[in-house]
């Protein structure tokens, strides 16, 4: 028997896409794909899972705090050269710490969602 075991799609819903759009791919430096419906903004991965952004499918505002116990982790391979190149453009939630899966800091993207970044070596 199989099991559902690789992650194959995540998607965040965002209170204003084109916001968004622009957070992601200017500030995180994504890259978009050309397959996006209008509701939606899907972006390359090197890993296989999509990733996307869309639309809200529920009340965003009937919550506080939105993805309260999700975490997203993203790879990057020079999380201080990155970091510095983020000032100001996005909100720092906790700065640059060495944990037991290497470097890592957390970030907000314009909603709250908090993104944690990994520092990994290139393969």
């Amino acid at each position: 028997m199989s099991a559902p075991t690789q992650l194959g799609f995540v998607s965040l819903q965002v209170s204003d896409l084109a916001t968004s759009r622009q957070f992601y791919t200017e500030v995180l430096g994504f890259q978009t794909l050309p397959s996006s419906p209008p509701d939606a903004c899907l972006f390359a991965t090197q890993s296989g899972a999509l990733f996307a952004i869309r639309t809200p499918i529920v009340d965003l505002q009937a919550t506080s705090q939105l993805g309260w116990g999700v975490s997203l982790w993203f790879s990057i391979p020079d999380l201080a050269a990155f970091l510095e190149r983020l000032e100001r453009k996005a909100r720092l939630i906790r700065g640059l710490q060495a944990t037991p899966f290497g470097n890592t800091a957390i970030i907000a993207d314009p909603d709250g969602y908090w993104l944690t970044l990994q520092e990994v070596t290139a393969a």
